[in-house]
């Protein structure tokens, strides 16, 4: 952190040799605006600000979620309702922390700047950016490293722990299974919450960006201009109303109304918040104004901007759907998978490998048509607002995300704890839906990246003036080329981590049973702390390269190869990035879900691919442990890659336009 906050200020203040001086403003050069050495400072704060956001609600995230945990364990006793109340609400408790949290700072941040900038609007929102940059690079290192540190665990626990020794999940003789719980709260609770915030964070600041050089901020309308947090601040409200759902309006009763319920959750949120912004849109917009686009200004009216919202709001909903139906062992395709598992591993692996790309299909056409409509509507600042729409209800998505590692930790000390048959049975009720709507966090964490990165993409673009990205010019084309190769490499980066932490992982946990003696009998107690160093240093050390790689291709595209041919490589890595992970979080749950079917035995279907232990189960295992890197690993940090380096590029375009494309230059 403190690294990068070196490098923004460095670059950010030489564009004018560190002078004091007031310069020409960007987009008019009639009047005066503050120096580039107070927008390097600003920008520096503002990065500061989100990085430790980011941080905290990490943290705070990862506290609440190791308090529930347990609780839900013991509210298990009482029956299923209770202890889903339970998981759902310590969830939404991380939720509204969050998205309370990105609001309140942002907001704090802006009204400090102003006092300095005054007039400038251009200038202060340009400074803000950084509180994105911010928040998304401490979620680079939660996603990857959480990522690492909890499938290193899992992976290791699975492969020793349930197919050579034939000993249930969670049971305490294994050693790595307090690393595996440890782990679901590092990278499920730690990196969704940062990964999610920095979404927020970065789509209110290129909706900000856009906005203050287009009528609202040349005629300096304050309410019209904070159009971005005012819907995030109802969203807040709606999800407030929307928990009450789930936990007071409707009672619990049995198993099969967890999933409903969870749902039920998305669809009343998207509901109540169409109608929210539709009233915010009219009482805080004035009835038309216009929007930058490219130079020129676009006239929008407000319904048109609401509309944006809205298409943006009811994709993520589509999203969540499509994922779900995908990834829950409900419906055909998961079943078809575990159908597969008879005849071995390799058809398993065929079968949801086939299954993740085509789940691909409609959330691409739902993120197509969001983007046209809004762009056709509004410009850039359209996508920009269709992301915030689709991260309005961030609160209820975190809610029901959060629930999911809590109630697989809850179903984790049951079996510890040597608790009845009869708890596990519940708190695994509670895990298999959590699973679903893990999937279905992270579809919306994918879709809303992909809208976030191409609206902060609009930014940059109109950061750095460039008019046109032309594709057929050579530049713009090897950049292209460039960026749809960088998520492979990421994600190569990323599996490579998890499979030698793996290793050395399943090494030790062999070790273990093979030196202590009385281990398999429960007679003593397995060396619990070597194993969670394994996930802890493996973790540390292997999330450096992959940061690398993100942080530092946007500085070295920009400065030998200036601004064409980075646009080039992000428009690259986002075509590109979108597909693998929608594909590969989709496989991975596919996969997991269909060992948990065939484990459940809930139907005449699952119970004749055989009970624990038969040879279809342990191909579904085998399919589970390929999957789980895929899903909580290179899909999700995908995400991030995709928009850290746009983020990056917007905060670095000043620099970029002015010193940038050193190659070019001397040829």
């Amino acid at each position: 952190m403190v690294a990068f906050a070196i490098l923004i200020f460095l670059f950010l203040g030489s564009i004018e040799g560190f002078s004091m001086k007031s310069q020409p403003c960007t987009y008019d050069l009639s009047r005066m605006c503050k120096p580039a050495l107070a927008t390097a400072a600003f920008s520096t704060l503002s990065f500061l600000l989100g990085a430790v956001t980011s941080v905290v609600s990490g943290f705070l995230g990862m506290k609440i979620a190791t308090y529930a945990n347990a609780r839900t364990t013991l509210e298990a006793r009482k029956g299923v309702g209770k202890a889903f109340i339970t998981a759902f609400r310590s969830g939404a408790v991380m939720g509204f922390l969050l998205a309370a949290n990105g609001l309140l700072v942002l907001y704090i941040a802006i009204n400090v700047f102003k006092l300095y900038y005054g007039d400038d609007w251009g200038g202060l929102f340009e400074a803000i950016t950084g509180y994105g940059l911010g928040g998304s690079s401490m979620a680079l290192f939660g996603r990857v490293g959480g990522g690492i540190y909890t499938k290193a665990a899992d992976v290791g626990a699975d492969l020793v722990g349930k197919v050579e020794r034939n000993i249930p999940e969670d049971d305490p003789r294994n050693p790595a299974v307090i690393a595996d719980n440890v782990g679901d709260n590092v990278g499920d609770i730690a990196g969704m919450g940062s990964d999610l915030f920095g979404s927020y964070a970065e789509s209110s600041c290129a909706a900000l960006v856009v906005a203050s050089i287009s009528s609202f901020g040349m005629n300096h309308e304050l309410t019209p201009m904070l159009y971005p947090l005012i819907i995030s601040s109802v969203g807040i409200i709606v999800c407030l109303i929307t928990t009450l759902f789930a936990t007071d309006f409707f009672e619990i009763k049995a198993v099969d109304e967890i999933e409903p319920s969870l749902k039920r959750q998305l669809i009343i949120s998207t509901v109540l918040m169409t109608i929210g912004i539709g009233v915010v849109s009219w009482i805080a917009l004035p009835p038309s104004f216009t929007i930058f686009n490219f130079g020129d200004q676009k006239l929008v009216k407000n319904w048109q901007l609401f509309l944006c919202v809205a298409v943006g709001l009811w994709a993520g909903l589509i999203i969540g759907f499509v994922t779900e139906y995908y990834t829950s062992n409900a419906y055909s395709p998961v079943q078809d998978v575990a159908d597969s598992c008879r005849t071995g591993a390799a058809t398993n692996v065929i079968f949801g490998l086939a299954l993740g790309y085509k789940s691909c299909i409609i959330p691409i056409f739902a993120i197509a048509i969001s983007i046209f409509v809004s762009f056709s509507f509004a410009a850039m600042y359209g996508i920009a607002v269709a992301a915030l729409g689709m991260l309005s209800t961030i609160a209820t998505g975190l809610a029901i995300d959060a629930y999911g590692p809590i109630s697989d930790n809850a179903g984790g000390i049951a079996e510890m704890a040597g608790m009845s048959h009869r708890i596990r049975e519940r708190t695994d009720a509670l895990d298999a839906a959590g699973n679903t709507t893990a999937a279905i966090g992270k579809g919306f964490a994918i879709g809303s990246a992909a809208l976030v990165s191409l609206a902060l993409f609009g930014a940059f673009v109109s950061r750095a003036a460039i008019s046109t990205v032309d594709v057929l010019t050579p530049k713009v084309f090897i950049g292209l080329l460039v960026g749809a190769m960088l998520p492979y490499w990421f994600s190569a980066m990323t599996m490579k981590s998890v499979g030698s932490a793996a290793l050395k992982m399943v090494e030790e946990v062999r070790r273990q049973f093979n030196t202590i003696p009385g281990l398999m009998e429960g007679t003593s107690k397995p060396d619990y702390a070597t194993c969670v160093k394994i996930s802890t240093d493996a973790s540390i050390k292997e999330m450096i390269p992959p940061g690398a790689l993100v942080m530092l291709t946007p500085l070295i595209v920009g400065i030998f190869f200036g601004v064409e041919t980075l646009s080039g490589v992000l428009a690259g890595s986002l075509v590109s990035g979108v597909q693998i992970a929608i594909s590969a979080s989709n496989t991975g749950g596919a996969w997991d879900n269909a060992k948990k079917y065939i484990e459940a035995g809930a139907s005449d279907h699952a119970r004749a691919l055989g009970p624990k232990g038969s040879d279809p189960h342990k191909a579904a295992v085998i399919g589970d442990t390929i999957g789980d890197p895929l899903k909580d690993t290179s899909g999700p940090s995908l995400n991030i890659l995709i928009k850290l380096m746009a983020v990056e590029s917007l905060v670095f375009a000043p620099f970029f336009a002015t010193h940038g494309g050193l190659l070019f230059k001397i040829f």
